[in-house]
Parts: structure tokens; sequence; C-alpha cells
């Protein structure tokens, strides 16, 4: 494989630049890198990969564009809100660079889907937002040997890591256990500052190409935490654990983070026939209330634990967010604190 013409023109930086040259470019070239998540850390991410010229970029995502995404996903413009984000992704990266082959899957990545995933890849990027995913995409990166590279955020604060990489530390090396739903908030509940996803999927991104370049120190079994208040870093160092092996993938990975399964659904479709037998409770935030909903009580998911004996239980009630995680762990506390009360989880939301 030779770079062509247009190619050495589009890489130039990188050909003169000692470590990597023609042949850590054509390492890019041949290589398949699996994004997870075409949102704030994925589209970073994506970014610089299509930019560096990697290959075969696969971009799995099962969301569409929201306006409040709009703040730090910088793929995406607002004429794009309602439409698929991997797919949006994709086209708009397409035109970056012409020569990267992307793979969409417009889909949620599940124990059914992530092992014959990864291994059509030869690097696994974890853009996810929830430990479920995280979890899940761990051990199908140890079940199918691939490096993982790792990334988070909260509020102000962002972490980086590379698990699963010529026998290194794993997630769960790291977290064993995984935190109770409610200590686990995401960005739609506590806000996050707009560059930060920026800066850690561009480290990401640069973990990424020492990877496949071979170069550089790999933050293998260790742990790169940034916090854009102080601009404060600090590397903690960790040990791949001996008692733990992973060999395969558990069978519900939200149960295992502790949302427990939701005994009823129901789809947004039945809903509008059946309306007059449900009350409704909306769990999301108050800016989401305000751009949109389909009417019922409002109660934000953190404050229902000091609200919940405001709830109209005369009828079975459906639970809604938008998208089925957060009305799900409504749902784990609710059903604790009502012995004979129908509750019903909104399927996928309302995005």
């Amino acid at each position: 494989m030779n770079l062509t013409n247009e190619e050495q023109k589009q890489y130039n930086r990188h050909l003169i630049l000692d470590k990597i040259g023609e042949t850590g470019q054509l390492k890019l070239k041949q290589a398949k890198v699996l994004v997870i998540g075409a949102g704030g850390l994925g589209c970073p991410v994506l970014q610089y990969l299509t930019a560096a010229g990697v290959g075969t970029i696969g971009i799995i995502d099962d969301d569409i564009i929201d306006q409040s995404n709009l703040q730090r996903q910088i793929l995406y413009t607002i004429d794009d809100i309602g439409l698929s984000k991997a797919e949006t992704a994709a086209k708009r990266l397409s035109r970056l660079n012409p020569f990267v082959n992307f793979k969409v899957y417009k889909e949620k990545l599940t124990n059914k889907n992530a092992i014959s995933l990864f291994e059509k890849y030869d690097v696994i990027v974890d853009g996810s937002d929830n430990f479920s995913t995280r979890y899940l995409t761990n051990d199908a990166a140890v079940i199918t040997k691939k490096p993982l590279v790792y990334g988070a955020i909260f509020k102000f604060e962002g972490q980086v890591s590379v698990f699963n990489y010529q026998g290194s530390a794993t997630y769960r090396c790291l977290y064993p256990t995984p935190p109770k739903p409610d200590e686990s908030p995401n960005c739609s509940e506590i806000g996050v500052l707009g560059v930060l996803p920026g800066i850690i999927g561009s480290l990401q991104a640069n973990e990424t190409i020492k990877i496949i370049c071979e170069i550089g120190e790999v933050l293998a079994n260790k742990l790169l935490m940034y916090d854009t208040l102080t601009m404060r870093q600090m590397i903690l160092k960790f040990q791949k654990s001996t008692n733990i092996a992973v060999t395969a993938l558990e069978k519900d990975y939200d149960f295992f983070c502790g949302i427990k399964a939701v005994k009823n659904e129901i789809t947004f479709e039945e809903l509008q026939k059946n309306l007059p037998k449900y009350n409704l409770l909306d769990v999301r935030e108050n800016w989401e209330r305000e751009q949109h909903h389909i009417n019922g009580q409002h109660i934000p998911l953190g404050q229902l634990q000091n609200r919940f004996k405001e709830l109209n239980i005369e009828k079975p009630l459906v639970v809604y967010c938008k998208s089925g995680i957060r009305s799900k762990k409504a749902i784990t506390f609710l059903e604790e604190e009502f012995d004979e009360v129908i509750f019903i989880n909104l399927k996928n939301g309302v995005k």
C-alpha cells in the first residue's frame, strides 16, 4: 500500500514529522478504529482521527442531534437538529478527508453486537457517557483483545487512559465495581463545560495515533486527570488486577450497574393510543421541559427523592425522559417507595 499524490499533499505535515513520516502515515491508512458515541467526546476524536488519515473509522451511535448538544458537539450545526449523529458526522467528516472510509452504525452498542463489531477493528475508542456502556466496552475489548482508549468527563474535570494495551490493566482494574445509579449523574442532569470534551477527546485521539504509529509512551496502567478550572493535571499509576478475569459478557449491563430491569415498558405510539389510562411523570431537567414535553407532572430525577410524595398515583404512572435511562433510574427508586403502584417506562424516551 502506498500514498497517492493527493494523500501526500493532505498529510504533508505528518510526512515531514520525525517518528511518523511515510511509515507512520501508512500505518494510519491501514488502521481501523471504532469510535463509540458521536457526542461530546466522539466529535473531537472523530475530527482528529479523520484529519490524521486513519483509513477506516467506524461510528456507532443511535442518538439524534439535539439543540442542547451544540454547546459542545462541534461537528453539528443548528440545521442538523433531529438528524442521526452517526450519519451526520460521517457526511461532514468525509468533506474534511475524502480518503477515509466511514462505517456508520445507527444502533446502540449491546452485548449482542459488541463482539462482532470489535473484531472488525484494531483500536476501540470509548466516547460513551454511561457506566453500562463503559463496562460493556471494556469487557468486549478484553474478549476480542483490542486496545481501548478511554475518556470520561464530569462538569469541569476529565480523565483519559488506555486499557488492555499489550496485556495492560483494564477498566475493571481501575473501577472494579460501578457506582450506584444515583451517584452517577450525566451531562443532562448536572451540565458540562463545553470545551472539556474537546480537550479530553483530543487527548483520546492522541493516544489512538500513538498506538497505531507505535510511538511515544501510551497511557497504559496510567490515568490522566485534568481540571479545566485550575489547569492542573496529574497522572495516577495503577496495576493490573490478577483477581479479575473477563471471559464472557454480562447478560444485562444495566442490571450490573444497579439499574434494575423495569417490569413494564410502553412505546410512544402505544402511549398515544391509550393516553387516558395513564398518568405521566417527566424526570428531565427544567430546560428540557421548556423545549418540549408530553404533559404530565414534572419532577427532575435529582429532586425525586425529596418530592416523590407529590406524585399522582391514582392510575399507572408512565415515567419518561429523553432516552429511557433516567426514567429507569426513577422507577428503580419509586418501586422501593410504593408497593402497589404500577410504574411503566417510556421505551427510548421522547428523543
